[in-house]
């Protein structure tokens, strides 16, 4: 299953979307965070799924890779679902014993299940679609006006960056643990929720100490390449927003636009 979480990795391939400014894919992504929690009604979240569907066909990145990043969150979105459909008043459909599925419940859980869905297919596509350097770059470039009342922009991009893209390799070293441990005789998946719980202490004390261990290389070898951010930095590639950017943040702000004109028309 942690093989199976793809938010945080980058897919290599040539494509229309991964040609784009990272500063227009990370405000898109913030613009769709926004718009997704104003849709109410189901033919608007079919609007949303065909504009997922349309970047995630000009992404080149296969939806099978895409949809895999679900399954780790399929316990929360039944959960969420379930939680909904019970604990909604109003019309009752059907009784279950002391349970009530209600009209607006199942509205409800659905709506809510289908925003879960959408919202980590719509910010894994920023990441697999962007790679570590753009995305250092372009939160940098948005957080450079913030610089003039001492935001450490540079350091906070960096670490920001080095954080989501740390997530796939602890993720993947995880997964080594839990083999290792499981070669030796333990049990992850069997006993209550206490039990389970315990087992995870030998899982977790390696992965912190691996987790350190990997930062610390990580610091010894910027130094040792005499990194030194701030102002005396400078990058090979330049950021330039180009017609094409442009292009693509006017279909952003009309499809948007339209979503939030159909929630308050």
């Amino acid at each position: 299953m942690l093989r199976d979480i793809t938010i945080g990795q980058y897919y290599p391939v040539e494509s229309m979307v991964h040609r784009r400014d990272p500063r227009l894919k990370i405000l898109s992504v913030f613009g769709f965070v926004i718009v997704l929690f104003l849709v109410d009604s189901l033919s608007n979240y079919l609007y949303v799924a065909a504009l997922l569907g349309i970047v995630i066909a000009l992404s080149k990145v296969p939806l099978k890779y895409i949809l895999k990043g679900l399954k780790p969150i399929f316990l929360i979105i039944l959960f969420t679902f379930t939680i909904n459909m019970f604990l909604t008043r109003g019309e009752v459909l059907y009784e279950i014993g002391i349970f009530k599925i209600t009209r607006e419940g199942l509205n409800q859980a659905v709506f809510m299940s289908l925003r879960l869905v959408f919202l980590i297919i719509g910010t894994s596509i920023l990441t697999l679609t962007t790679s570590p350097i753009e995305l250092t770059d372009g939160i940098e470039k948005l957080l450079g006006p913030f610089k003039k009342i001492g935001v450490p922009a540079h350091e906070l991009a960096m670490m920001m960056t080095i954080a989501l893209r740390f997530i796939p390799t602890i993720l993947e070293e995880t997964d080594k643990i839990m083999k290792a441990q499981m070669a030796r005789g333990a049990d992850f998946e069997s006993g209550n929720i206490v039990k389970r719980a315990k087992s995870l202490i030998p899982l977790l004390v390696p992965l912190f100490i691996g987790a350190f261990r990997r930062a610390d290389d990580l610091a010894t070898a910027m130094e040792a390449r005499c990194y030194r951010g701030g102002k005396s930095r400078t990058r090979m590639k330049q950021l330039k927003f180009n017609r094409g950017d442009a292009a693509g943040s006017i279909m952003v702000f009309l499809c948007f636009g339209y979503l939030i004109f159909l929630r308050f028309r």
